[in-house]
């Protein structure tokens, strides 16, 4: 987050420093549960739903260069098993900790001596503006490592039948009878072969009848 950004207090992911009052050491401890933000996880695989219930633990700690924010965040995921596709839950427990920098401080906590247009150092930064701090980007990076690339609804999930699509994990002794091609092609002729020895095997009656007929 750049510095100078506005930030609204009454957002449920931004937080208040000024307890804290740039007193190194000072340390402040906060619980708080907000409904999660939209879009919060792996887009069209797993993540929470938006308005989900996300429990914070923090750890607020004043540091020389800015605040030092550790927490934990607990929710509930939803998704989508890539074996069977069938619907999951998971219980989400994602750690984080971040260095929220003061602007107006260098990276040992002095005040800068003159402004810096260092653009590109700032955008790997998090910043605190007028003593608080939002906790959003901070949180999204720590759910996406938390959950899994690949869900599964359960580690020896068999996925779904490669010919039929069918379920496996409903129908265990689910199988389809293997036909090898090169016996199916045999199959095939053995029948063509019948069926014209069947049509010589008419030809010659008709003609022996022919005759019995003569």
């Amino acid at each position: 987050m750049a510095p100078n950004a506005h930030l609204d207090h009454r957002k449920p992911l931004v937080f208040d420093t000024h307890e804290l009052g740039r007193r190194p050491g000072a340390l402040q401890r906060l619980t708080r549960e907000i409904d999660a933000p939209k879009d919060l996880g792996i887009a069209g695989v797993v993540g929470v739903p938006e308005g989900a219930p996300v429990e914070l633990e923090l750890r607020l700690e004043s540091v020389m260069e800015g605040v030092l924010v550790t927490g934990t965040a607990r929710a509930q995921a939803e998704g989508e098993c890539v074996r069977c596709l069938e619907p999951l839950e998971l219980e989400l427990e994602a750690d984080f900790q971040e260095m929220f920098s003061y602007p107006d401080a260098d990276d040992r906590g002095r005040p800068k001596a003159e402004p810096t247009d260092d653009a590109e150092e700032d955008e790997d930064r998090l910043f605190i503006e007028d003593g608080l701090f939002d906790l959003e980007p901070v949180l999204r990076d720590a759910v996406v490592l938390a959950l899994p690339m690949q869900p599964v609804c359960q580690d020896d999930c068999p996925g779904l039948c490669s010919e039929c699509g069918a379920r496996l994990a409903d129908d265990p002794d689910h199988h389809h009878d293997a036909v090898d091609i090169r016996w199916a092609a045999l199959q095939g002729l053995a029948g063509s072969l019948e069926d014209g020895e069947k049509d010589e095997m008419s030809g010659a009656e008709a003609g022996v009848d022919e005759k019995q007929e003569k």
